[in-house]
Order: C-alpha cells, then sequence, then structure tokens
C-alpha cells in the first residue's frame, strides 16, 4: 500500500511535469458559425529566455479574421487564396487571413500575455479547429503544432452545434 509519502511525491512529479506549460487557447470551445474572439495565451518563454514573437498559422475556413494589434508589438499578417470566391455581406472575396505575426514585445519569461483574433468560424462541424503557432524567443523558439497530449500540442477549439441563427456581426 502506497504511503502518505510516497503519494505526495507522485503528485509533486505530477505537478512538475511539461504538461502544464503549454499555449491554451480561450475560449476552448465555441459555436460553430459564430463570430468569436479567440485569445492564445503565452504563459512562459522558451527555458527561460524571453518571448520576441508569436507565429498564428489558422485553419483554412475561418471567414472575416482580424487580427487585435497589441501596443509594443508589430503585427504582420498573410493571406491566402480561397479555393472558389465567396460573397459575404455584398462583397467578392477571394483570399482569407493564413497567418498572423505578432513581434516585439518582449514578454519576459516570468509574465503571461494574450494574443488574439476575431473570426466567424466554420458553420459544419463539429470537428476540432487546430491553430499550428510558433514562439520565438531570444534564445530558441518553441513550436506548438502537435496533436493534442504530446509534448508541443498546437492550441485546439472544439466545435459545438449552434444554439440558434447567428448574430449579426461586422465585417
Amino acid at each position: 500500500m502506497p504511503t502518505l509519502r510516497s503519494l505526495f511525491a507522485a503528485l509533486l512529479a505530477a505537478l512538475a511535469g511539461p504538461a502544464v506549460a503549454h499555449v491554451t487557447l480561450e475560449p476552448a470551445q465555441a459555436a460553430a458559425g459564430g463570430t468569436h474572439k479567440l485569445s492564445f495565451r503565452v504563459t512562459h518563454g522558451c527555458d527561460g529566455s524571453a518571448t520576441t514573437a508569436v507565429v498564428l498559422r489558422l485553419p483554412p475556413g475561418l471567414q472575416g479574421a482580424k487580427p487585435m494589434p497589441k501596443p509594443g508589438w508589430s503585427l504582420q499578417t498573410t493571406r491566402r487564396p480561397l479555393a472558389q470566391a465567396q460573397e459575404r455581406h455584398g462583397r467578392r472575396i477571394t483570399d482569407e487571413l493564413a497567418e498572423v505575426r505578432w513581434s516585439g514585445g518582449p514578454l519576459p519569461d516570468a509574465h503571461v500575455d494574450e494574443f488574439s483574433i476575431v473570426a466567424t468560424l466554420p458553420a459544419g462541424g463539429p470537428a476540432p479547429l487546430a491553430f499550428p503557432l510558433t514562439q520565438e524567443c531570444e534564445q530558441g523558439r518553441l513550436d506548438w503544432q502537435d496533436a493534442p497530449g504530446s509534448r508541443a500540442p498546437a492550441p485546439v477549439l472544439r466545435l459545438q452545434a449552434p444554439a440558434g441563427p447567428a448574430p449579426h456581426h461586422p465585417h
């Protein structure tokens, strides 16, 4: 039978592992077809080194995605062509946001910050959407792009069935 001391040691070892040091996504789930603010929380640097850039790659199918600027950080975006042009709000859309790069900072290892976008999620679901993210630091980098449960999982948004008609949203 395990002693209290061995149970306590096992608990400390579990808490000290790499599982607590990931980039997280708020919210973790959202209604398909709805417009949502998605915030990617960076909770640490690269082995103690300050974060100097965050590069977010968006999955295809997000509509009207727009990044939120951050004071003290520069913002660059990359767009990709749509396979087929779409009509949205009386406008012909031929491309979509593919990547957002926030650079500058720096964000010290001891601090936490969020990097956000606003986007309309795909109406189809309920497949989860993965958002691969690269965190560049003064020394080193972390690539958050693997499957959930791995050492470097990409932030994932679980889509839920819409609760009702989509609210009006400006683009």
